[in-house]
C-alpha cells in the first residue's frame, strides 16, 4: 500500500466514524487511560518540595511514553499487514476527534434549556464547562455553549488533525496527552499552581498554531469578514493566549458578544468581553454553529489529504 493510502485512509475512516458514531458512552477510550495515568502520577508526586519540577517530569514522561507507544504500535501493525495498520490508525483517529460529541452536547444544552427550563439547562451545561452554572441566565447558558464549541473546535478537532498532519497518529495522540494533562492539572489553584504550570504552558505552546488556524478556517467556511476582523481585534484579549481566537471569530460571524466575568471553581474570573453587540442568542443559532464546526472539520480533513497527495507528487 502506498504512503498516501497509509496516511489518507485512516484519516478518512476515522473522520467518518466520528461523524456517524462519535464516542459512545461507556466504551473503552485511550483518553480515560491517559487520565488514569495522570491522576496516579499527580497523587504520587504532587506533594513536598520541587512541585514544579515534579509536574514537569510527569508531563514530559507521559508525552514521551504516548509517542513511543504509538510509534511502536505503528511499526508492529505495519510489519504484520498494511491493512491492520490502516484499521488500527483509523480507530485512533476516531478516538482522537471530538467533533460529533461536541456538537451533540452543545445541541443537548439548547434543547434541554428550551424543553425543560433554565435549571435543567444549567445542569446540562455543567457537563461540558468548568464554570459555575448555578446562577446563569438562559442567555448566559447559550453564550457558554457557543464559547465552548468554538474553543473546543480548536482543542478537540483542529489541533488533533493538525498534529496528525505533522506526525500521524503518534503526533495526534501525543497532543491528546498534552491536552488531557492541561485539563486535569493545568489550573491556577493552590493544589495545581506549581505542579500543573508546566503542563499548562506546554498546552499553550501546542495550541498556538491550531487556535489561530481554527479562527481562519471558520472565517473561510462562512465568508465572514467580520469574523476575521473580530479575530484580529479581540483574539489576544482573552486570558488564554489561544482560546480567544476561535471565540472571537465565532462572535464576529454571529455578530454577538462573548466573554465577561464568570465563576470557576468558586473563584470569580474577570474575562474581557469579545464583541460589543449584547444581543439575545436565538435557540436556532446552535444549528448554524454546528454547521460551521462540520464544515471546518471537513475542510481540514480534505485539505490534509490533498496536501499529502501534492507532496507525494511534487515533494
Amino acid at each position: 500500500m502506498e504512503q498516501l493510502g497509509l496516511f489518507a485512509l485512516p484519516l478518512l475512516l476515522g473522520y467518518v466514524l466520528d461523524l456517524i458514531v462519535g464516542d459512545p458512552d461507556n466504551w473503552p477510550h485511550p483518553i480515560r487511560i491517559f487520565g488514569n495515568l495522570i491522576a496516579k502520577g499527580e497523587r504520587l508526586l504532587n506533594k513536598g518540595k520541587l512541585r514544579f519540577w515534579k509536574g514537569a517530569a510527569l508531563a514530559l514522561s507521559l508525552c514521551i511514553l504516548a509517542c513511543l507507544f504509538f510509534l511502536g504500535l505503528n511499526q508492529l501493525t505495519l510489519s504484520i499487514h498494511p491493512a491492520l495498520f490502516v484499521l488500527t490508525n483509523a480507530l485512533w483517529v476516531w478516538y482522537g476527534l471530538a467533533n460529533h460529541n461536541l456538537i451533540r452536547e452543545g445541541k443537548a444544552v439548547f434543547r434541554v434549556l428550551e424543553q425543560e427550563g433554565v435549571e435543567a439547562g444549567r445542569r446540562q451545561l455543567s457537563r461540558i464547562v468548568g464554570r459555575d452554572t448555578s446562577q446563569l441566565s438562559p442567555q448566559q447558558i447559550r453564550i457558554a455553549v457557543l464559547e465552548t464549541m468554538s474553543e473546543n473546535l480548536s482543542d478537540g478537532v483542529i489541533a488533533p488533525l493538525f498534529f496528525y498532519g505533522l506526525a500521524g497518529v503518534p503526533g495526534m495522540m501525543t497532543y491528546k496527552m498534552i491536552n488531557t494533562l492541561d485539563s486535569m492539572i493545568g489550573y491556577r489553584s493552590e493544589r495545581y499552581e506549581q505542579f500543573g504550570k508546566f503542563a499548562a504552558r506546554l498546552d499553550d505552546v501546542a495550541n498556538v498554531i491550531p487556535a489561530r488556524l481554527t479562527a481562519l478556517l471558520m472565517v473561510l467556511v462562512t465568508g465572514s469578514k467580520r469574523g476575521l476582523k473580530f479575530a484580529l481585534r479581540y483574539g489576544n484579549r482573552h486570558k488564554s493566549p489561544n482560546a480567544g481566537y476561535p471565540e472571537a471569530a465565532l462572535a464576529g460571524i454571529l455578530n454577538c458578544r462573548f466573554g465577561g466575568p464568570n465563576m470557576y471553581h468558586g473563584v470569580l474570573v474577570e474575562k474581557p468581553y469579545i464583541g460589543e453587540l449584547d444581543r439575545p442568542i436565538a435557540p436556532n443559532e446552535i444549528d448554524q454553529v454546528s454547521q460551521i464546526n462540520h464544515r471546518t472539520c471537513l475542510l481540514v480533513v480534505t485539505g490534509l489529504v490533498g496536501l499529502h497527495y501534492l507532496l507525494r507528487i511534487y515533494g
